[in-house]
Order: C-alpha cells, then structure tokens, then sequence
C-alpha cells in the first residue's frame, strides 16, 4: 500500500480541525474523507475500507472512544486520536480501548503528517528493521509480511497487538517487562501508565485463542512482566 493510495476517515465536529486536518493530508497525496459524528463515521466506515481512523474524542452522540470501540470490531486499521484532552490517564485510555496514538491539540501540520506516516507503515507491515521470519511454537511472524500463522491459519492483529507479539516472540522463553513493551510496540519512554499493555496483552490472547490457537503461549510471570512459552514440537 502506498502513501497516495492511503484512504483516511477524519472525524471531529469542529470544521477548522476538519480543514486543517484535510488539507494537511490532502496535500501530501492521501484520500480523506471526513465526518462531524460517529454515526456519520459509522455510515462512511460500512461502505471504505480506510487504512487509517482519526478521531476526535469529544463528539456530540457516540463519543470518540465508544467509536473506537465499534469500529475495532469490523477493523484492524490503525487509529489515530486527536484530543483537547492531553492528561496521561485520557492518552491511556485511548490506548486501552483500541487506539494507536494519540496527539493533543493544539498540533503541528508536520508532526500530524508524521504520526499519519508512521501508523500507515505499520498497519501496512513496513516495519523498520524488519529481518524475515522468527518462528516460535507453532507460530511464524513475518515482519515483511506483518503477519503471524501457524499449522490452523492467520492470526489477526491490529499493528499494536502484532508488536506486542514480535516483541515477546523475539524474546521468546525470557521475562519481557511491561516497560520494555512499551518501548518495544509504542516507542513511548514517557508513557509510565503500564496497565495498557496488561489491557492489550489481554486482546492479544483472545486474538491467538480465537484462531485456533493456545492463549497460554502468551504467559504472566507475576510482579515481572510477560512470556512467549517455547514449545517443543
């Protein structure tokens, strides 16, 4: 997928954000479209399949986080917060409930643009540093690829939750603490909330156990951090 053939749903329901936003991207070659509601996003998402979703948070009826939450159930495109609301437990909560990222107003044109690159590559799979395939119990991860299957079939991630899983899968037999994750699938060292990755590590597991696969691979070392269980076939 390319940059030009990106297509992007941009809601918020103040139009100078929605200007500002759609020229932005415009401007360097994406397909936007945009909506002042979550029943108008709702509407739009139904009928395009958009590679990437930027959300305000405070929209009249459905609110962007419930939005979020809908949408992550037919999609996993990436989603981009856009929020007044700029305290850590709002950015957390953003990310708990499906979110990708999350930039607070007021924001540079060229830190959007940025953000809007960098979820793009990941949900396309262009990941930096990408080296093949690590295979473990069962599982292949393919960073070329973006992808994780086994001997039953694919397991599908949101870039997030595919992160997450490569972190653990390189690592695979050792203790990977929550701070690491972070660092590893957000690229945060100043997000010190680490209850999303327990929130994310939890979908991640439901994924894995909903393809057929076992969710225990994924195991808890209690007062540490998280495991990939190395299986011998």
């Amino acid at each position: 997928m390319s940059d030009t053939a990106s297509r992007i749903l941009v809601v918020d329901d103040e139009a100078t954000i929605t200007d500002f936003v759609g020229y932005a991207l415009k401007t360097e070659g994406y397909a936007v479209d945009i909506a002042k509601n979550g029943e108008d996003a709702l509407t739009l998402a139904s009928q395009t399949d958009y590679d990437l979703y930027i959300l305000d948070i405070m929209l009249p009826g459905i609110d962007g986080y419930e939005l979020c939450r809908r949408l992550r159930s037919n999609t996993s495109a990436p989603v981009l917060f856009l929020s007044a609301r700029d305290t850590e437990l709002d950015k957390v909560v953003g990310l708990e409930i499906g979110g990708d990222d999350y930039l607070s107003k007021p924001f540079g044109v060229r830190e959007l643009v940025a953000r809007v690159r960098a979820l793009l590559r990941r949900g396309a799979g262009e990941v930096a540093g990408a080296h093949n395939q690590v295979v473990v119990s069962g599982i292949t991860l393919d960073e070329d690829a973006h992808t994780a299957t086994g001997s039953i079939g694919e397991i599908d991630l949101t870039p997030r939750e595919f992160e997450l899983l490569a972190s653990l899968m390189k690592n695979a037999g050792k203790v990977v603490s929550r701070e690491d994750l972070l660092r590893d699938a957000w690229g945060w060292e100043y997000l010190t909330e680490t209850k999303t990755v327990d929130t994310h590590i939890k979908r991640l597991r439901d994924k894995i156990s909903d393809a057929g696969y076992d969710s225990g691979l994924v195991e808890t070392v209690r007062g540490y951090g998280y495991r990939f269980k190395v299986v011998n076939d």
